[in-house]
């Protein structure tokens, strides 16, 4: 059965309001499957999310200065964003701040206790 701690931070991430559905739903279904025989899937279900999710401070940097992310936050907001993230990869962070990359990236740090 999986370790408490892991499904705290896998519960991190069904509570953060960065986390996409898609990444919701299969962290609500590993959580659901602990200690069945469908945990094993679901663990590999969840990491393959977590690996399409979790963004870089590169990859959000990228997105906040193209036209999507223009649309998603707007002219203003998304040059903010552009200007936090120039400042974290200067200051060496890799992972995204926001809480769902965060929680996310924690669950990554820790894969292989999602299939005990």
């Amino acid at each position: 059965m999986a370790n408490q701690a892991i499904i705290e931070k896998v519960n991190a991430v069904v509570a953060a309001p960065s986390s996409c559905p898609e990444l919701k739903e299969a962290a609500n279904k590993w959580l659901a499957a602990v200690g069945t025989d469908a945990q094993e899937e679901a663990a590999k279900n969840l990491i393959a999310e977590l690996e399409e999710d979790v963004m870089t401070t590169q990859n959000l940097l990228d997105l906040v200065t193209s036209e999507r992310g223009t649309q998603i936050f707007g002219a203003e907001k998304a040059g903010q964003i552009a200007e936090e993230a120039r400042q974290m990869i200067a200051a060496g962070q890799t992972v995204c701040p926001c809480p769902g990359c965060q929680a996310g990236h924690a669950v990554l740090e820790v894969k292989e206790g999602l299939f005990e």
